[in-house]
C-alpha cells in the first residue's frame, strides 16, 4: 500500500458538509449518544478471510446510528423553532432517534411512518413520546404527507438523510471507527438515502485518504447504485432491509457518494438473511436486515476483501422477534439442518413407527408429523406422510435420505 503522503487528498471543496462540521457534531452529541464499541471479530474474520472490525451501532439506546444525526439537527433549532415542534418521516430508526431526543429536549414531535413499517419500530416511536401517523405505501409518500402536515402546522421538517446537519451527525461514526482502528483499509456501509455513508466518507477520507469506502444496497432497492451508475434497475418489493428500502436517494447525499464512495455492492434477500442469522449465532448480537447488509456483501464476495482490515457498520438492531424466528429457521433449512420430507407409505398400522425408527437409527430428530389421506393423488390404500426433521448439516441429511431410500421408502425433500 502506498504511503499516506503519496496519496492525493480527496477534493472536499464545494461539498455541503466539511470535516469540521463532523468534528463539531461530535462535540454536540458527546455524552448524549453512545460511543459504541468497534470490536474485532476473530470468528467472522476467519470465515471471511479478512480482519473484520464491527461497529455496534445497534447498541445505541434506540438501537440505531440515526440518533446521531437527529440530535445534531434538533440541537441546532432556535427556541422559537423548538416551540413549534418538528415532523419527520421514517421507516423506523430515524423516527425513534428524533422522538427520543425531541422528548429529551422538550420538543413536540410528529413522526410519519409508511404502511408496513415493523410494529416494533412503530411502538418504540410511540413509547418515546412522539405522535405517530402511519400512512403512505413508500417512504416517498410518507415524506410528502409529512411535509404537507408540517407546513400546515408550522413545524420544522427533520429529513432522515438529505440535510447537512444530519449528515454531519452520522459522520461521527466514521470518526469513532478510525479513532479505534486507525489501520483500517476499507469501510463497508449500508446505503438507504445515503446520509450515513456520506458523513462517514467525508470524515474518513479527510483522516485517511487511502481508505476505500464501499456502500451496500439491497438488490430490491438499488436507488443509489442507479443514481451513481446511470442505471435503471427496478426498485420494488418487500425486503428484509426495509431500513434502506429507499426509491430515491437524497440530492445532497448523491453528490457526496459520487465523489467519495469507491463502489456500491448489491445483496439479495438470501444473503441478507444469512448475515442476520450469522451475527446472531456467532456474535450473539441482534441486527436488522439493513444493519447486516455490510456483512452480507463481504460473505457473498470474500475475495474482494481478502487480507484487508475491514470496518463494518452494524447500523441498527430494530427487527421484529417474529421475523428473527423466520430468518433463523429459513437459514437452518438452507444449511440442511431443518428439512421437510414427503413420503408415500401404505395406510396400515406400524408404518409411521417404522419410518420413525429408521430416522432414529440415522440420527435425525422428528420435529413435525402430518398425514394426508384426502388431498393427494395417491391410491386409497396409501397415505402421504409429511415430516419436518432436524439433522446436523447437509451431509448428514444426505445420509438420512440414503438410508430411507435403501429401505425402499420413496422420500423427497419438499
Amino acid at each position: 500500500m502506498a504511503e499516506l503522503s503519496q496519496i492525493a487528498i480527496p477534493d472536499l471543496s464545494g461539498l455541503p458538509v466539511v470535516p469540521g462540521d463532523i468534528h463539531a457534531a461530535a462535540e454536540t452529541i458527546r455524552g448524549a449518544v453512545v460511543e459504541t464499541p468497534c470490536s474485532f471479530s476473530r470468528t467472522l474474520s476467519n470465515i471471511c478471510g479478512c480482519e473484520l472490525w464491527l461497529k455496534f451501532e445497534n447498541l445505541q439506546f434506540t438501537s440505531s446510528f440515526k440518533e446521531r444525526g437527529a440530535l445534531n439537527r434538533l440541537t441546532a433549532l432556535t427556541p422559537e423553532e423548538r416551540a413549534r415542534g418538528v415532523v419527520a418521516m421514517s421507516a423506523g430508526n430515524h423516527a425513534q432517534g428524533v422522538a427520543y431526543h425531541a422528548k429529551r429536549l422538550g420538543i413536540p414531535a410528529t413522526i410519519v411512518m409508511p404502511v408496513g413499517t415493523p410494529m416494533v419500530k412503530v411502538e418504540n416511536t410511540r413509547h418515546h413520546g412522539a405522535e405517530v401517523v402511519v400512512t403512505g405505501a413508500t417512504l416517498e409518500e410518507a415524506a410528502a404527507f409529512a411535509r404537507s402536515h408540517g407546513e400546515a402546522r408550522g413545524m420544522i421538517f427533520v429529513h432522515p438523510y438529505d440535510d447537512p446537519l444530519v449528515i454531519a451527525g452520522q459522520g461521527t461514526v466514521g470518526l469513532e471507527m478510525l479513532k479505534a482502528v486507525p489501520e483500517l483499509d476499507t469501510l463497508v456501509v449500508p446505503i438507504g438515502g445515503g446520509g450515513l455513508i456520506s458523513g462517514i466518507a467525508i470524515a474518513a477520507k479527510s483522516i485517511k485518504p487511502s481508505l476505500r469506502i464501499l456502500g451496500v444496497e439491497a438488490w430490491l432497492y438499488p436507488s443509489m447504485y442507479n443514481a451513481v451508475h446511470g442505471g435503471n434497475l427496478p426498485a420494488r418489493g418487500d425486503t428484509l432491509a426495509e431500513g434502506i428500502a429507499v426509491k430515491s436517494p437524497g440530492k445532497i447525499t448523491t453528490e457526496i457518494v459520487r465523489r467519495l464512495v469507491d463502489d456500491i455492492a448489491l445483496v439479495n434477500e438470501a444473503e441478507l438473511e444469512r448475515a442476520v442469522a450469522t451475527l446472531i449465532s456467532i456474535e450473539k448480537t441482534v441486527v436488522e436486515g439493513a444493519g447486516a447488509a455490510g456483512l452480507a456483501a463481504i460473505m457473498s464476495d470474500p475475495t474482494r476483501f481478502a487480507g484487508e482490515k475491514v470496518g463494518l457498520v452494524l447500523s441498527g438492531g430494530n427487527i421484529d422477534t417474529r421475523l428473527i424466528a423466520s430468518v433463523l429457521t429459513r437459514e437452518l433449512a438452507r444449511e440442511g439442518r431443518l428439512t421437510q420430507l414427503s413420503l408415500d407409505i401404505p395406510d396400515r398400522p406400524g408404518q409411521l413407527a417404522a419410518v420413525a425408527a429408521l430416522l432414529a437409527e440415522a440420527g435425525a430428530n422428528i420435529i413435525e408429523v402430518s398425514h394426508q389421506r384426502t388431498f393427494s393423488d395417491l391410491p386409497a390404500k396409501a397415505t402421504l406422510l409429511q415430516l419436518v426433521i432436524e439433522t446436523r448439516d447437509s451431509a448428514h441429511l444426505d445420509e438420512v435420505m440414503a438410508k430411507l431410500g435403501a429401505s425402499g421408502l420413496s422420500a423427497r425433500c419438499t
